[in-house]
């Protein structure tokens, strides 16, 4: 009988998805029980962001935290439970069917370091979380559960959720993972993501498509703690308020994917974390990327990191009752932001290239690019503009440091304002070479050590205007 338990732990995982498929040894057990609080709930006050939003709102504004629950009330830590389970030990199981409706219960739990691997399997989780919070944190109520060092691997087959708060694939802790290909995860209610992790998870996802409609329902996301998302080919789109398309409080490394999100930010990065975007497409229905740090405590303070190599991004800038800026390509608010683009991407958009707000501080840097839109600081915030490798920017400047190498070109279509100037390049004589005035004024900052080489002189442009000092 010990032999057939144990054959049973290393080869399949049991056909009854109400049965539970123990650790090798330990025999097989009944259905799972409802999770039980494992503390009591305790209930703090976090300081608000600025801007005057509760703590850790959303990008949209929204009164929620982020795209968890409300931040800063109580919290009780739930045990995981699956109608499946698989605690240690590895399982293979092919065309299968999982499904969970209870509160709070997954339809398929991995931990204590188990493999368990799916091919074309039909996943479905009902039932809504009673924590959002314990959701977004530590995976309770997804469709599936990777934990406490677990490695789940899905091919093919669907995973279809419905509760809120119900995450399709989740990843928690250093060493969890979870990795999907040629399938499709969907969720339907507030606070469900397509895929996600916290806590060190991993999330591998591969040629998957992936559909949100709820609202605060990023496709692919990280919450509490970090965690790594890795993103190959594949479609992602959603529809629901305050949902991008991506999350990111962890690293993200994303490569020809399309992503849409029709009611919010394209792609968001919170606090000292990063979003790599490789040959693919990115659209927002309000900015393409947002670089913030809420007041929620869920991402740590620091620089959040863009990058950008070929491509699209698409900033739309429809107004859906946002609290911040709508059709920015990069808007950064309250953090500070490093954005470097280059590969020859497509940047388009409604309203501004970059806008900064709330002290935000960017960095941006553009080789061999095409850009238009303006660049805007708030009398709290600033940007460093480098374009190199015939990038050419047609837009205004509005308080905000230039450097351009002789290759590349700014064509100026209004009054604009530099706080420095490097481009010694593009200086001749008393001209300019490498700016097109097109009749307007662009005031530089003559006291600045940066701008002495210009010697507080007057500087004609290209096809008219000039550059004065002040």
């Amino acid at each position: 009988m010990r032999g057939r338990i144990a054959l049973l732990c290393t080869v399949a995982l049991l056909a009854a998805a109400s049965l539970t498929l123990a650790a090798c040894g330990a025999g097989a057990s009944g259905a799972a029980s409802s999770p039980t609080p494992a503390a009591s709930a305790s209930s703090s006050a976090a300081p608000s962001p600025p801007g005057g939003a509760a703590p850790g709102a959303p990008p949209n504004g929204s009164s929620t935290g982020g795209q968890g629950g409300a931040p800063g009330g109580s919290t009780a830590r739930y045990t995981p439970t699956g109608a499946s389970t698989l605690k240690g030990g590895s399982a293979t199981r092919a065309n299968a069917t999982y499904a969970a409706s209870g509160a709070d219960q997954s339809a398929i739990l991995a931990a204590s370091s188990a493999k368990l691997t799916l091919t074309d399997p039909t996943i479905t989780k009902s039932g809504d979380s009673k924590s959002s919070d314990e959701s977004s944190f530590y995976g309770l109520n997804a469709g599936v559960l990777a934990t406490s060092g677990a490695r789940v691997a899905i091919s093919g087959g669907s995973v279809t959720t419905t509760g809120a708060g119900a995450n399709g694939v989740f990843a928690y802790g250093s060493g969890s993972s979870v990795a999907v290909s040629s399938a499709t995860i969907r969720a339907t209610a507030r606070y469900a993501h397509g895929a996600m992790a916290s806590g060190g998870g991993s999330i591998s996802l591969t040629n998957v498509r992936i559909t949100t409609t709820g609202a605060n329902s990023a496709a692919v996301a990280t919450d509490r703690g970090g965690g790594t998302a890795v993103v190959r080919g594949g479609t992602i789109l959603t529809s629901g308020r305050d949902a991008p398309g991506l999350y990111s409080t962890g690293v993200f490394k994303v490569s020809g994917a399309r992503i849409t999100a029709t009611a919010a930010e394209g792609a968001v990065i919170e606090g000292s974390n990063s979003i790599s975007l490789a040959n693919t497409s990115l659209t927002g229905a309000t900015n393409g990327v947002m670089l913030y740090q809420s007041g929620s405590g869920d991402a740590q303070q620091g620089t959040a990191t863009l990058s950008i190599n070929g491509g699209s991004l698409t900033a739309r800038g429809e107004a859906i009752g946002t609290r911040f800026p709508s059709g920015n390509a990069f808007f950064v608010d309250n953090t500070t932001a490093v954005i470097k683009v280059k590969g020859g991407a497509t940047i388009k958009s409604a309203g501004d290239l970059i806008a900064a707000a709330s002290s935000g501080k960017v960095t941006f840097s553009a080789a061999g690019e095409t850009l238009a839109g303006n660049v805007v600081t708030d009398s709290t915030s600033s940007a460093s503009l480098t374009l190199t490798g015939a990038t050419t920017l047609t837009g205004t400047i509005a308080k905000a440091a230039l450097t351009l190498d002789s290759s590349s070109k700014w064509r100026v279509t209004a009054d604009s304002t530099l706080t420095g100037l490097s481009d010694k390049g593009g200086v001749s004589g008393r001209s300019i070479t490498n700016i097109v005035g097109n009749g307007h004024t662009v005031t530089y900052d003559a006291g600045l050590a940066a701008d002495k080489y210009l010697g507080g002189k007057t500087y004609s442009l290209v096809d008219g205007g000039s550059l004065v000092p002040r």
